[in-house]
């Protein structure tokens, strides 16, 4: 597998993110890079980024969940971020990507980990939890789902996939811009851009929207479905916290909420005025979200 790493250099003075660095080297030798900020020993928070952003995402609720005494783990998904990027297109796989992390928080021997899932978060996120189940002891959903292949995925998420296989320049900071209600600085989304140097670097960011399950004969149809079934018996507190201006994912949070256990007597959330990208419009709200739901449901 031929691997690209961005440069360091790509990193620097970027707006918001003084945070250093750390790396784990999978067996594979695939390098990921995670946040690591907080108490050592406070209870982790595990937060999930998706496509086709990276951990810069959550740096404006770093400091308030660190400031409640949660250790914050964010990684950069692979592919993505200051974590190795496979060259083909061909390595990245849905099952690839849950393998990945998996073998990412079994490094650095997370427990008890509390999992924010947004978009792409969410779906390896909810696969983790599913398949690594004593790891876990909450779960928050945000602007994410669990496709199997059954449902209809919307024609919000068609013309995605369309673009993004068929625009010639994939414009990651321009994508995320665009999925925001607020208005983003240019050196902001220039921080979003900075993982893909040139168009090489991004065969995941072009790879991930046809990995979603679309039919029950994708290759993740059935992984995702087990998945299913252990959220259907999942007693832990499962919380949803989705925006109400994102057309991708409205509504996704319904099945969670129905067929969870662990959320049918959760006060769930919907986050006023965010776009798809709510981290980046409503981060102070969904870090006192994530914290008031650590404090109502203490670890067991």
């Amino acid at each position: 597998m031929e691997l690209l790493r961005t440069p360091d250099d790509r990193f620097r003075d970027l707006p918001g993110f003084p945070f250093e660095p750390n790396y784990v080297t999978l067996g594979d030798g695939v390098r990921v890079h995670h946040l690591d900020e907080g108490a050592r020993e406070g209870p982790v928070v595990l937060l999930m980024h998706g496509e086709p952003s990276w951990s810069y995402l959550y740096r404006k609720m770093l400091a308030p969940l660190v400031a409640a005494g949660l250790r914050v783990i964010a990684p950069d998904l692979v592919g993505f971020g200051r974590s190795d990027k496979p060259a083909s297109r061909d390595d990245y796989t849905y099952a690839a990507h849950v393998a990945w992390m998996a073998e990412t928080i079994e490094q650095l021997d997370l427990r008890d980990i509390t999992l924010v899932g947004q978009d792409w978060g969410g779906l390896i996120g909810l696969r983790l939890a599913a398949e690594h189940p004593e790891r876990f002891s909450r779960i928050v959903a945000a602007n994410t789902g669990l496709p199997t292949g059954d449902q209809d995925l919307g024609e919000a998420f068609a013309a995605w996939r369309r673009f993004s296989q068929e625009v010639p320049v994939f414009p990651a900071g321009s994508i995320i811009r665009g999925g925001c209600q607020t208005q983003l600085a240019p050196e902001v989304v220039a921080a979003y851009e900075a993982p893909f140097p040139t168009e090489e670097y991004k065969a995941g960011a072009r790879q991930f929207p046809l990995l979603v399950p679309a039919s029950p004969e994708d290759p993740a149809a059935a992984a995702n479905k087990r998945a299913w079934d252990v959220l259907a018996s999942w007693q832990k507190p499962f919380l949803c916290a989705y925006s109400d201006r994102d057309p991708i994912t409205a509504g996704a949070d319904a099945p969670f909420r129905k067929l969870v256990p662990g959320a049918r007597d959760q006060v769930h959330v919907t986050i006023a005025g965010a776009g798809h990208f709510l981290q980046e419009d409503a981060p102070e709200e969904l870090a006192w979200v994530i914290v008031q739901f650590a404090k109502k449901s203490p670890l067991t």
